[in-house]
């Protein structure tokens, strides 16, 4: 099975993400290809895998990718088809964290094997606030992402569940039941 996790940037949905791979020892996270830069404390190889536009566009020449959008101008996500295969290997159910886009796709390319999963902030404002407290990226960034946000909610439909996280814990919680009921059909 397959859990992907798709929200405007500061929502909170790497958290969530996190949380819910330090409960079930059957979930394997999904290393992404993206073309941008680390922030904060980010690794290569367990975060995302950074690489250059050329080594982005070379894997898409090649066939590699399962899905991958040119999110911001200039900046590639992806999800390699490798990563799949790796999860698979394991016997774990892969857990994807991706942009709105990225969500729909892999939605629509697994079907009723994956459970899509939409956070959501409690409002716009919020979402500004803990850009900024988050503070890796440049005001003109943050207000980009802002904007994007604002088309991203929009797509909220098309997703199997809704989150919103205003709470963190109640977040966690209705996660992991929502989880547990779609691994347990």
């Amino acid at each position: 099975m397959i859990l992907i996790f798709s929200a405007p940037s500061g929502s909170g949905k790497s958290t969530l993400v996190h949380y819910l791979l330090t409960q079930r020892s059957d979930l394997e996270f999904s290393v992404s290809c993206t073309t941008r830069p680390p922030r904060g404390k980010e690794q290569n190889g367990r975060d995302y895998y950074f690489i250059s536009n050329q080594e982005f566009e070379q894997l898409i020449r090649e066939d590699a990718f399962i899905e991958y959008e040119n999110v911001y101008a200039g900046t590639y996500y992806g999800t390699l088809k490798k990563e799949i295969q790796r999860i698979e290997q394991k016997g774990c159910h892969a857990v994807f964290d991706v942009d709105v886009m990225g969500g729909m796709n892999l939605k629509r390319i697994f079907g009723d094997r994956a459970l899509s999963v939409f956070v959501a902030p409690p409002s716009i404002a919020e979402l500004r606030r803990r850009l900024v407290c988050r503070a890796t990226d440049a005001p003109e960034k943050i207000e980009e992402r802002i904007q994007k946000a604002e088309e991203e909610l929009k797509q909220q439909k098309n997703f199997d569940i809704v989150i919103v996280n205003d709470n963190l814990e109640k977040a966690q919680q209705e996660l992991l039941e929502k989880t547990n009921a779609f691994l347990s059909k």
